[in-house]
C-alpha cells in the first residue's frame, strides 16, 4: 500500500501545484487513500519532497536527483552520537542506537550512497541493515566502526 501510496503522490506532485500537507492528504484520501497526517508527513519526508517557490507562494516538488552527503560529516556525527553498538549475521547488520535515534541514524545512512548499502529498517532504537552480499558487511562494518572511534 505505502508503494503504491508514494507513486500516488508522485504523479499528483507532477499534476498539481500542492503548498500544504493537508492539501496533499485531501488529494489522496480523493483517490482513495485513508491517510492522516502523521502519514503524509511521512510520505512526504521519505520521498525527499521539496517545496520550491511558484507564483506568489511554495509547493511540494520531487527533488531531481537525492545527492549522497557531502563527506558524510552529519552521519559521522550522528553516529559517533546516537549508536551504541554495531553486530553482524550473514549479510545483516544490527545497529543499536540511544531511545528515539535509530531513525535519524537510518535517514542518514538512506541519503549516504555507500555502495555496499542495500537497505535498512529502522524501529526506536534499532536498525537492521541489509548488505548488498555477505562479502560486503566487513567493508561496511569497518566503516561503521570508524565512525564510532571516538
Amino acid at each position: 500500500m505505502k508503494v503504491k501510496r508514494h507513486q500516488k503522490i508522485t504523479d499528483l506532485i507532477n499534476r498539481n501545484t500542492i503548498e500544504t500537507q493537508e492539501e496533499l492528504a485531501a488529494l489522496l484520501r480523493a483517490e482513495g487513500f485513508d491517510v492522516t497526517q502523521a502519514t503524509v508527513s511521512r510520505d512526504i519526508r521519505e520521498l525527499g519532497l521539496i517545496k520550491l517557490a511558484r507564483g506568489e507562494g511554495y509547493a511540494y516538488s520531487l527533488p531531481k536527483v537525492q545527492a549522497p552527503l557531502a563527506d558524510n560529516a552529519r552521519l559521522k556525527r550522528i553516529f559517533g552520537e546516537a549508536v551504541l553498538r554495531i553486530t553482524d549475521s550473514e549479510n545483516l547488520i544490527v545497529i543499536h542506537t540511544l531511545p528515539g535515534n535509530a531513525n535519524s541514524v537510518c535517514s542518514l545512512m538512506d541519503g549516504a550512497g555507500w555502495e555496499e548499502y542495500l537497505g535498512a529498517v529502522a524501529g526506536d532504537d534499532t536498525i537492521i541493515v541489509v548488505a548488498k552480499s555477505r562479502a560486503k558487511v566487513k567493508p561496511m562494518m569497518d566503516r561503521m566502526q570508524a565512525m564510532l572511534d571516538r
